[in-house]
């Protein structure tokens, strides 16, 4: 019996070598459905689900022409359902190319055709046309209160309790609503209204008297709201006294102010010289001593009112009354900061009146004090407060002023209407 058997496994092995496996590609119409691959993430039908794969139109173009693609580059969609659940791919999977073999053990031939892969998704039947629910920003803060207590840091867990605690209780506060709104409105019936806050903004402002409802430059500062016609009747209208034929000396009681005297020559050496500004720089001149004086009696260094005897009394007594003020323990005039403020804006505004309403900053800076560069902003500050801006003059402008090309460089405070002054800042927020 042993010969028979080892015979019989002798011929089997033989007839399997001679049985070898081949390939060949699927002569299955390009355009005929099937077969294709279905993966499925979460979960998985049962065994006896069926599918069905169909063709979409969406993406036909994409292809060229479907009747000469190949099934696996048609856009298809496969579908399936059970009693509960819903299949259908959600996305065709693209970047690798796929192929399936069926081999028929008759035959020994494996036939191969490629195969698009379907990544599949699920819906429920009972939830579809049910929207979750909105879950408030409350909840969400609760949710997180509770992930912090259980696994937050020590820190995390000091501050959700630290804000626990600073909770309002929205309950306990209807019973003191009325009362709460009623000491509102008794607190705020003494605010002042938009129209009185301005107001007093506006009487506040340390600038002369002004003509909100001007329509040119020249009215918004009168002339007589800065020097009172009782001063202007004692300002002389020779600035200079003659001495020989070229030689003139200025009758002025401040001598070293640049502006003033370039623009007293100026306005000298013209055909018909006007009386209006002549008087106006010899004021202003007599304010620059004023300032100079009163800082330096601050100072103990000299005595103010000893002093003033080289202006005309009136306009001493003028200066002193508005641009000074008395302590209650001494009758010794003050020269405060809010004073020089004051008097600079009305220097100032005179000096528009002289320069056409656009004047050269810079120059009115170094005549004041010799540390240019923090006094020029203190300047540009103040004619800004007169509602001027601090800009560089266009064409037009050196046209009317008569000044050079070259002065187009240098910023000047021109003062335009409708009048508008500067707006306060807002307190900036810090964290």
């Amino acid at each position: 019996m042993a010969p028979t058997s080892v015979s019989k496994k002798r011929k089997r092995s033989e007839a399997g070598d001679d049985a070898k496996a081949s390939f060949v590609l699927s002569t299955q119409s390009k355009s005929q459905l099937g077969p294709v691959l279905a993966n499925f993430p979460s979960v998985k039908p049962s065994k006896s689900t069926t599918f069905s794969c169909y063709q979409t139109r969406g993406n036909a173009k994409a292809v060229g022409d479907a009747d000469d693609a190949e099934f696996v580059d048609l856009p298809t969609l496969i579908a399936g359902e059970t009693d509960s659940v819903d299949f259908h791919s959600a996305n065709q999977a693209t970047g690798c190319r796929y192929l399936v073999g069926v081999h028929d053990k008759k035959t020994g031939k494996t036939t191969i055709r490629p195969a698009p892969l379907h990544i599949l998704t699920r819906d429920v039947k009972a939830l579809k046309g049910q929207e979750p629910i909105a879950v408030s920003v409350l909840q969400r803060l609760e949710a997180r209160a509770a992930l912090g207590e259980s696994f937050g840091t020590k820190k995390a867990k000091l501050a959700i309790k630290a804000q626990e605690r600073n909770k309002v209780d929205v309950s306990a506060m209807e019973t003191v609503v009325d009362h709460l709104q009623e000491s509102i409105q008794k607190s705020t019936q003494a605010l002042p209204s938009k129209e009185e806050a301005q107001a007093t903004a506006d009487s506040t402002r340390l600038v002369p008297p002004y003509n909100a409802e001007a329509t040119v430059p020249s009215e918004v500062y009168p002339l007589h709201n800065i020097i009172p016609e009782t001063e202007w009747k004692t300002l002389s209208e020779a600035p200079f006294l003659v001495v020989g034929q070229n030689q003139r000396i200025p009758l002025l009681p401040f001598q070293r102010s640049k502006w003033i005297n370039q623009r007293l020559h100026s306005i000298c050496d013209s055909s018909s010289p006007s009386k209006t500004d002549i008087k106006i720089l010899q004021y202003i001149a007599y304010m620059m001593l004023f300032r100079q004086l009163a800082i330096q009696s601050n100072l103990g260094k000299v005595s103010l009112q000893e002093k003033l005897t080289s202006m005309p009394s009136v306009v001493a007594d003028g200066l002193l009354s508005r641009f000074t003020e008395s302590a209650r323990t001494s009758s010794k005039s003050q020269f405060t900061s809010q004073k020089e403020t004051l008097l600079l804006t009305h220097m100032f505004a005179l000096c528009l009146r002289v320069d056409d309403y656009a004047t050269n900053t810079e120059i009115i800076a170094k005549d004041l004090s010799q540390s240019y560069t923090v006094v020029s902003e203190i300047i540009n500050t103040l004619f800004k407060s007169l509602g001027c801006q601090i800009t560089k003059l266009t064409v037009a402008d050196l046209k009317r002023l008569g000044l050079p090309d070259s002065a187009a460089e240098t910023k000047h405070a021109l003062l335009k209407v409708p009048l508008e002054f500067p707006k306060p800042r807002g307190k900036r927020r810090h964290g």
